[in-house]
Formats: structure tokens, sequence, C-alpha cells
């Protein structure tokens, strides 16, 4: 039994459940907004942890899992709980049953795209670098830091520069402009992530197993997902992968921990492959229903594929 775990209409999850269900795969969603009418028990075992679901749809014995796709949002914003105090027993319910929830994947013996403390790696940028060098790829010359004379140091050193967050929460890429110069002052309180902008094309690879599927984004802006919200038109189409970065691709991504990920590269006009970072929860519909690329198939058939796919 594959299990489903996050908010079905959710993109990327509606196209799993279908890429699922044209396969012939026995699945079972578990809608995390019936957070409320779920109960998880979990108990130890000899070789990691089971235990029992229990949701309106029926019981299943977790033992009975062969492979998870996990994309759950934080309890603590499902709609469900909006106006409940911070310390309701429907709030305390909602919080216990994601922390099991993360327990139980992170010990299950089913496959798991992805396991929590792989997708860890997303918290901190420079760490992620170190393990992108490791893989072999080249990484953008990069700074950290809240010194404001750092910054101008770095930025004649090489030129145009971009700045983003560095943590795992999504930020918008943006050009270090003259405009933007008066603001350095702010980096008094906190530390920011600067990068030489690179030259050239963005690629998205998303890696499923030993699968790779590349997307090539072409814009005027410096952020290509949101191209159309600064005014800017995107061309985004499928494109062919080098099988040499491929390989190199799916070698970082299980290096990472990760069964499925997107990664981000910058491919210069001289052909180079500077990747950005790692993605360890792609929201892979945007390139799927724009491009054409076969991502939800791929990762339907991984979790029909897992070891223990037959129970």
């Amino acid at each position: 039994m594959i299990l489903l775990l996050g908010i079905p209409s959710e993109p990327p999850l509606r196209l799993v459940t279908k890429a699922l269900t044209q396969l012939g795969a026995r699945f079972r969603i578990v809608n995390q907004r019936d957070a409320l009418r779920t109960r998880l028990t979990l108990q130890a075992s000899p070789t990691g942890l089971d235990g029992r679901l229990e949701t309106p749809e029926g019981t299943l014995e977790l033992d009975d899992v062969s492979a998870v796709y996990a994309r759950p949002m934080d309890t603590d914003a499902l709609p469900e709980l909006r106006g409940e105090a911070e310390d309701s027993p429907r709030r305390r319910h909602g919080r216990q049953l994601q922390e099991l929830w993360m327990r139980w994947m992170e010990r299950t013996r089913a496959r798991v795209l992805n396991r929590p403390s792989a997708m860890a790696s997303n918290g901190s940028k420079p760490f992620q670098c170190q393990w992108i060098r490791e893989a072999g790829f080249e990484v953008p010359p990069t700074l950290i830091t809240n010194d404001p004379e750092a910054v101008l140091e770095f930025r004649a050193r090489h030129g145009s520069l971009i700045f983003k967050s560095i943590s795992g929460v999504r930020s918008i890429v943006t050009e270090l402009t003259d405009d933007l110069l008066p603001r350095l002052r702010l980096l008094r309180s906190f530390p920011v992530q600067f990068q030489a902008r690179i030259p050239g094309d963005d690629i998205r690879v998303h890696t499923v197993g030993d699968r790779a599927f590349a997307a090539r984004a072409r814009t005027p802006g410096i952020d290509y997902r949101y191209a159309a919200r600064q005014g800017h038109d995107l061309d985004l189409e499928a494109c062919d992968l080098p099988d040499t970065v491929a390989r190199r691709c799916c070698d970082l991504a299980r290096r990472l921990g990760l069964d499925f990920a997107g990664l981000d590269f910058k491919r210069t006009p001289g052909g180079r492959w500077v990747c950005l970072e790692a993605n360890p929860c792609p929201a892979f519909s945007f390139y799927e229903e724009t491009t054409g690329l076969p991502i939800a198939a791929a990762v339907a058939e991984y979790l029909a594929e897992s070891p223990e796919g037959g129970r």
C-alpha cells in the first residue's frame, strides 16, 4: 500500500494521485485537513516503528505501507484550526499528530519521499553548498555577512550580485542594484547571503531515484519563478541533460538522502553547470504542466517499485 500525505487538491499531490491511478497501484490518501478526525498510534518494533492509522475512511495498519509521498503543510496553518487558542486541545492534537508522522516517516521500513532528516539540509544553504561541492558541481562565489563594507568589497571583485535567504524559507532572488546600496546598513541586524550573479539559462533538474528530468527557463528577470509578477515573459521548456550531468545530479540527491529532489542550476554560455541549491520537497507541478515532463509518472513508478512494494 502506498500512502500519500498532504492536501489532496495541492497540485503535486493531485498529479501523483492521478499517476498512481493510471498505474493501477494500491494507494491511500491521508487528507491533512482531516487531522482532527485522524488518530495515529505508534509502537516500537525490532525493525522500526509500527502502528495504526485511523481516519474517516477507515483503519490502516502501518506495517502494510510500502511507500510514502508526503507534502504536509504546517498543522497550525490548517483552516480547520483558524481562530483556535494556541493551547487549545484541537491545536495540541494537530501538533502531536504531525510530530508522530515525522517520527514514523523517519524510522519506517517503507520508502519515503523524503525522510524528515534528509529534508533538514535545506535549512542551511551554506551547509547544503558543501554537499553540492563534494558531488563535483561548481557553486557561485558566495558571501554571508552582516558587514556592509564586506559586501562592497565582494561586489567590486565579482561585479553583479544577487542576494537571497540563507535558510529553507522561500525568498525572491534579487539583484543588488545601485539603488539598494543604502539599505546595506540594515545588514547590521542580520546576515544575508550574497552571490556572484551567474550568466546563462536557468535549469531545473528533478531527480527521481536514478532518473533525471530537466527544464530550461529563460526570462529577462532575475528570479524566473516570479517573472509574471514582475512583468516579464517566461520561456520554460523541457531540455536535454548530458548523461554525465544527469548521473552527477542523481549522485548529489543520494548524498543528500533524497529519493526525490529539485536541483537548480545556471548553465553558462560557455557550457559550465553551476549548481545553486537543492530543493528536498519540489513543487514540480509548475514544470510538468508547462513542459509536459513526466515527473509525476516517475514518482508514481518509483513509489510502486519500492522494495516492499508487494505488501
